[in-house]
């Protein structure tokens, strides 16, 4: 009751000022200061504190500038909202009761996403991602009687389920030897090798304690749990455990897909620990990718007396689609390959954002070059501030799921890509 009377009291205020507002520019031939004060009660005071996502409110104010440009005061050229082949959406000349019932009547039934700036392809993400959730709550949906579609027992499959996927676990690493070999002088970047092994470390530990626990479980050795239990469903419909997703980089995937991730990372552990760091890092394979790259900065500081908290990166895309043409690491910053683009493509040859091709929903980007600069010498010039997130859920709650932002070459305004949705994810839930 509180909160919405305290919304109708913020309503009230906020339709007050802004016809004090606009009353008292309008007389005065003042249309661009009341523009610029609309759109400041809209975007920061009346929604924009409720938006606390630094990329969503850019979308909002991208909406404004948009929708509430000098076009407002022009009387001579008619508005229109959205221009597509089959409809134009405008405002009536009219405004009447009659008028409005019979413009709602004209409007198309089904709207594309390109009214609101967006790609067609966004529409396809839509029904997909609701298509997902339906079979996902379908699955939940079953009995504990179920067989799966060998006819295989529950319990047997999840048995056979389980001994496979431990046969494939990796030995935990000796991260203390490998602290003494890397001496009382400790690289950056090394730091963050031995805190990602110690994390992996714990998760190998989880798998194996769990999975060792249902399968004796399972031959009436101990008594099922109602943590087994769910670790049971979650491996028979083929979902990732809470019991490791607790211990696990964020995802999106399903337990197979999530397996292979899994063991991937292994092999970037392995060769890093035996040889050297990559020439080319795979970003999607670190737990914490962002604490790589705050390294990268913290090295280059070092060895360029730079201060840190005036230190930032950029990134230039290269032409290179295969990581393993690149055998030298450079000399600052990295070289990084694993992000997908979604909201639009790339042009390999121009270097540029381009427009999505119909049914293309991620392309993969070729091998990124992350550099670290000081702040006060980057210029840039036709450049989109991209974010990086970790999954397509484009989840960044405190701070969390947001790795970086990348600096994308555009030959259009920001703005039709901020609208089209543009964005880079390091793990697709492929």
């Amino acid at each position: 009751k509180q909160n919405e009377d305290n919304d109708k009291k913020q309503r009230f205020f906020f339709f007050q000022a802004e016809d004090g507002i606009r009353d008292f520019c309008l007389s005065r031939g003042l249309g661009d200061v009341y523009k610029r004060q609309l759109k400041y009660l809209i975007g920061e005071a009346m929604y924009g504190g409720r938006v606390t996502d630094d990329n969503d409110r850019r979308v909002l104010v991208t909406y404004l500038d948009e929708y509430m440009g000098d076009f407002l005061f022009d009387k001579n050229n008619e508005f229109i909202f959205a221009e597509l082949p089959d409809y134009r959406y405008t405002v009536p000349k009219q405004i009447n009761t009659e008028v409005l019932a019979a413009n709602i009547q004209e409007l198309p039934i089904i709207n594309s996403p390109e009214i609101f700036g967006l790609h067609p392809n966004a529409e396809i993400t839509y029904y997909t991602n609701a298509a997902k959730a339906i079979w996902t709550n379908l699955l939940l949906m079953q009995t504990t009687v179920a067989t799966s579609f060998t006819g295989v027992n529950k319990e047997e499959y999840v048995e056979n389920l389980a001994a496979d996927i431990l046969s494939k676990l990796p030995k935990i690493y000796d991260v203390l030897a490998y602290r003494k070999e890397a001496g009382d002088v400790i690289q950056p970047t090394k730091v963050v090798l031995f805190q990602e092994l110690e994390r992996y470390n714990k998760l190998i530990e989880r798998i194996q304690e769990t999975l060792t626990n249902l399968i004796r479980a399972l031959k009436g050795e101990i008594g099922m749990s109602s943590e087994l239990d769910d670790l049971s469903s979650s491996l028979f419909n083929g979902f990732l455990p809470d019991l490791w997703r607790k211990l696990a980089p964020q995802t999106e995937k399903k337990l197979g897909s999530w397996i292979q991730h899994f063991l991937n990372r292994n092999r970037l552990y392995e060769d890093w620990v035996k040889k050297e760091e990559p020439a080319c890092i795979w970003l999607s394979g670190l737990h914490i990718p962002e604490s790589y790259l705050t390294a990268l900065v913290q090295a280059s500081c070092r060895t360029k007396g730079w201060a840190l908290d005036k230190s930032t990166l950029y990134t230039a895309v290269t032409k290179i689609r295969n990581p393993k043409e690149i055998k030298k690491r450079p000399e600052h910053g990295c070289f990084a390959y694993g992000l997908s683009l979604e909201g639009a493509s790339w042009d390999i040859e121009k270097g540029c954002l381009k427009r999505q091709d119909p049914k293309e929903l991620i392309f993969d980007m070729p091998v990124i070059q992350i550099i670290p600069v000081e702040a006060n010498k980057l210029k840039l010039k036709d450049s989109l501030r991209t974010p990086v997130y970790v999954t397509q859920n484009r989840r960044n709650a405190m701070g969390d799921g947001l790795v970086f932002e990348a600096d994308l070459y555009t030959q259009e305004h920001p703005s039709h890509w901020i609208l089209q949705g543009v964005a880079l994810v390091l793990n697709t839930d492929a």
